[in-house]
């Protein structure tokens, strides 16, 4: 056994010593459920915990392990965000029109990770359909940042960095439509990757905005995101939007030297009202990595970022309120009673979707509507067009940009509840990555008030690699990453 708790472990360690037989599956996942169950009445980051089928997962887990041919995360218990499909699991997606839905079939994603024998231990609260910036959005309860219980995790996959940060899991699922992995990541102090679109299925995610959704990690260094993304990427048949570029080993990324990489500053992430201390642990990390030996460009520029926060907020309610159109009250989830099928359907979504799902619906039915689809909708994707060029250009002289990923550290619980624009400002930093297809890295890189501050890396498409790169070499010069909150 080690000497922490096996929950602590990283995916890394954790595959040494069970496959040394010093440490059982078994061992492991007791060692996380307890974790769950100690911190769970505070925390509140689990919708749903699967105690009895995890140790089966994991009983069959370690007779694959004394048979000797392992793959890299059989036995290694993970937590997904609601928002993807898990057979005979119940997923809501942090919405009352999906209580008691159970699916009949596993997302890609899990299903490559059971085909490892991954051990499920739960499924993580988010905000409502994934639309909102600190887990309060859920219809069931907001969930606390693990560094201080009075302060939000994030969201809209606050509930999977929560658990993250927290031990409850060795690695954890979210998604990411504009920020909601890569801003609760850096609200808790841990990574979390947001693969370039395609890169990793989409099947079985309930869909928000479909051409900006994507699945990553929540690990606890690089290391284990690279060996996460090995088992989560690559093509499916089952997804259209899928890419068909094989994925490369992305362990083969972890390296420690960075000489002669060339890292970009974009000025426009550095605006007024940024929190003066974040800005000061960002530009002391940039400093670390020019001291190793990368190139840094201080003054790269990206013109149309500050269209982005409008262009997003069309792009993202007009392709929700077409995906939650399906959510009728016919065929699955909550129902209500009406004299007629009009009736009916009015009252099952009035009663189950919350007031930001509905706000976003109502934005997303008026940028389509007859009249104003090329006054907002057109313009939108037009604004899309423009900044997915300027990353074009960045990247012909850089490798890898450099950001802060949020301009504050984590606020109050409740702070920005009343004041939706303000709210939305939390995602400002992370919305172009997704508006522009590309993959994006946050990892911790300092404390402030005893909250952590979080890097946001950005590289060309299909590049996670150079991402994994720079954050590996940083993580081997800084023990941020090694820190836990004293829950």
């Amino acid at each position: 056994m080690p000497a922490n708790a096996p929950n602590t472990l990283s995916i890394h360690e954790a595959q040494s010593l069970l496959r040394s037989r010093q440490l059982s599956s078994r061992e492991l996942t007791q060692s996380c459920l307890a974790r769950i169950h100690s911190l769970e009445p505070r925390l509140r980051a689990l919708l749903a915990v699967c105690d009895e089928q995890a140790l089966q997962q994991a009983g069959e887990a370690d007779r694959i392990l004394a048979a000797g041919n392992p793959a890299p995360l059989t036995g290694i218990p993970y937590i997904s965000k609601d928002v993807l499909c898990t057979k005979g699991v119940p997923t809501t997606c942090g919405s009352r029109i999906l209580e008691g839905f159970v699916p009949p079939y596993d997302a890609t994603v899990i299903r490559r990770l059971r085909e490892q024998h991954a051990v499920l231990l739960g499924k993580s609260n988010m905000d409502e359909f994934a639309m909102g910036s600190s887990t309060e959005h859920s219809a069931y309860f907001p969930t606390a940042n693990p560094w201080r219980l009075d302060r939000v995790p994030g969201g809209s996959s606050g509930g999977s960095a929560a658990a993250m940060a927290s031990c409850e899991a060795l690695f954890t699922l979210g998604s990411d439509t504009g920020g909601s992995i890569r801003q609760p990541a850096g609200f808790c102090g841990v990574v979390g990757l947001k693969p370039t679109y395609g890169r990793v299925s989409r099947y079985g995610l309930v869909a928000f905005a479909s051409s900006l959704d994507q699945i990553g990690p929540f690990t606890r260094d690089a290391e284990d995101c690279a060996i996460v993304m090995n088992a989560i990427a690559g093509p499916c048949e089952m997804d259209a939007t899928s890419s068909p570029l094989p994925p490369p080993d992305y362990r083969t990324a972890l390296k420690g030297d960075i000489r002669g990489l060339r890292i970009g500053v974009p000025r426009e992430y550095f605006i007024e009202g940024m929190q003066a201390e974040v800005r000061r642990s960002v530009e002391e990390a940039i400093r670390l990595l020019e001291r190793l030996g990368a190139t840094v460009d201080w003054d790269v520029t990206l013109p149309s970022t500050s269209y982005a926060l409008a262009a997003y907020y069309i792009i993202a309610p007009s392709e929700a309120s077409a995906n939650l159109a399906r959510f009728d009250g016919v065929k699955y989830g909550l129902t209500r009673d009406g004299a007629t099928a009009e009736e009916m359907v009015i009252a099952s979504r009035g009663a189950g979707f919350g007031p930001e799902v509905k706000r976003r619906i109502m934005l997303g039915t008026y940028a389509l509507s007859s009249g104003y689809y090329d006054a907002y909708y057109l313009k939108a994707q037009k604004v899309r067009h423009l900044i997915r060029a300027e990353f074009d250009r960045a990247f012909q002289s850089c490798d890898v940009l450099v950001t802060p990923t949020s301009p504050t550290v984590a606020f109050p619980l409740g702070s920005k509840l009343d004041d939706p624009i303000q709210m939305y400002l939390s995602d400002v930093f992370t919305l172009p990555v997704n508006i522009a297809g590309i993959p994006g890295l946050s990892l911790p890189c300092g404390f402030v008030d005893g909250l952590p501050v979080g890097l946001q890396l950005m590289a060309n498409r299909f590049d996670e690699e150079a991402l994994l790169h720079v954050a590996y070499a940083y993580q081997q010069q800084t023990d941020w990453h090694l820190r836990r909150p004293s829950l």
